[in-house]
């Protein structure tokens, strides 16, 4: 029987007192909630009310559509310096740098707003980006100090609060006209000024209240002296490369996450262009995307649980035949709209399974010495990994048909399914964690 994963981790050591434990945890998931719930509903604005912002300055719709790339890549570039930056200095330091970054976009996007200019407006796009790297960051942060059985449902919950984002941001829009009307900007550079406000105050609660920080008292109750001098060293990725050539399971985690943000990106970004094609009208394809974005968080405590309970490849095997059963059905009936909204609820749970599944395994068996790194990097891999499937859909649509983008998404998913298959030979339980 080949070594248990387990073993790739410094074990857990004995603590003094668990209650002490216990509470840094219970404050620690408070105040990454909190942070959460006001970073995300920033951050929500970018990819709705952004997109329109850039159509009106540029007066092109093909600009409005770099938008919402531009948000995506700033998440890309930004999700691996910031995790360098939490294993150099503490989770506290990270994401609020993170969020004071995305706030300074915002100010940006306000002065873009306000006098038409184009670049500032994706510059400011760009560092609101940092803040979707930071909010993605923060599920890891849940699970520095989680007891090994419950990491799953510490991850989802910080998956789940940031629904909030997706559903409030969008709608910024009205309190930018009260804003509008006591401050003389105009609606759009009203909604953003709100925006870098939260964000401004999502920085300052995490760094003020994130203490102990959690990544932090990890490092020093495991290894301080290896970690400490980790820190100090040059060629941070080339340790997480090394890592992931070595950690058989950390390589299948990563690539479950890749996958589930390819295939879902993939066909949710063309969705609507799809929906339309067919006659839909702009309320059947918000429904559909809101919809679909249920499905995306709405189970995620759910899925935590049964992560712990049942174990990760459980959960990742439920969420691969939730997509299968989502790209068949977008595929063998793509002219039937009740039906294409059944598929892209399933694509969203499957997402879900997938993602959660597979960030909490990368968490449970990533070493303490390239933990903050290597969960940066699997973020900005994963918002990569997406901006380039949201690039290329466009034109395979063009060229074929929401047939084949879903046929096409189910190949994407074998490679997956043959990893899931052969990694089942190891026992992955639910509380084999450290």
């Amino acid at each position: 029987m080949p070594e248990s994963y387990a073993d790739s981790r410094p074990p857990k050591p004995v603590e003094t007192s668990e209650l002490t434990e216990s509470a840094v945890q219970r404050r620690t998931m408070v105040v990454l909630v909190i942070m959460q719930v006001i970073g995300t509903v920033a951050v929500g604005v970018a990819p709705s009310i952004g997109v329109l912002l850039a159509g009106e300055v540029a007066d092109n719709e093909a600009w409005a559509g770099l938008a919402r790339t531009a948000s995506t890549l700033g998440a890309a570039l930004v999700g691996l310096p910031l995790g360098n930056l939490a294993a150099r200095h503490g989770r506290r330091i990270a994401l609020a740098s993170g969020w004071w970054a995305a706030a300074a976009g915002g100010a940006l996007v306000v002065v873009a707003a306000q006098w038409s200019l184009l670049v500032p407006l994706f510059v400011g796009l760009l560092l609101i980006g940092a803040g979707s790297a930071t909010g993605l960051q923060a599920r890891f942060a849940a699970t520095d100090l989680a007891e090994p059985q419950r990491e799953g449902r510490a991850l989802a919950l910080v998956v789940w609060v940031g629904t909030l984002g997706s559903v409030l941001g969008p709608n910024l829009g009205v309190p930018g006209e009260f804003v509008s009307r006591a401050t003389g900007l105009t609606v759009f550079a009203s909604a953003f000024l709100i925006t870098a406000i939260c964000l401004a105050v999502a920085g300052t609660i995490v760094f003020t209240f994130l203490r102990p920080d959690p990544l932090v008292l990890l490092s020093q109750r495991t290894a301080p002296k290896r970690n400490v001098a980790a820190g100090k060293q040059r060629g941070r990725i080339r340790m997480v490369w090394a890592e992931l050539r070595t950690n058989e399971y950390a390589r299948y985690a990563l690539i479950a996450i890749l996958t589930a943000q390819t295939v879902m990106v993939a066909v949710m970004t063309m969705t609507p262009v799809h929906v339309a094609h067919q006659g839909g009208s702009v309320t059947i394809v918000g429904i559909t995307i809101s919809l679909h974005i249920a499905g995306m968080y709405g189970l995620s405590p759910v899925v935590g649980f049964m992560t712990d309970r049942y174990g990760h490849r459980v959960t990742i095997v439920i969420g691969i035949v939730i997509f299968l059963a989502s790209l068949i059905i977008g595929a063998g009936i793509p002219d039937d709209t009740g039906a294409i909204m059944v598929s892209l609820i399933l694509l969203g749970v499957g997402w879900s399974f997938v993602n959660v599944g597979g960030s909490a395994l990368f968490a449970a068996v990533v070493s303490n010495q390239t933990r903050a790194s290597s969960q940066g990097g699997v973020d900005a891999l994963a918002n990569l990994f997406g901006a380039t499937a949201a690039f290329a859909a466009g034109p395979l649509l063009a060229v074929s048909s929401f047939t084949a983008l879903n046929v096409l998404s189910i190949i994407v998913l074998v490679p997956l399914v043959i990893l899931t298959v052969g990694i089942g030979r190891i026992n992955i339980g639910a509380h084999q964690s450290r």
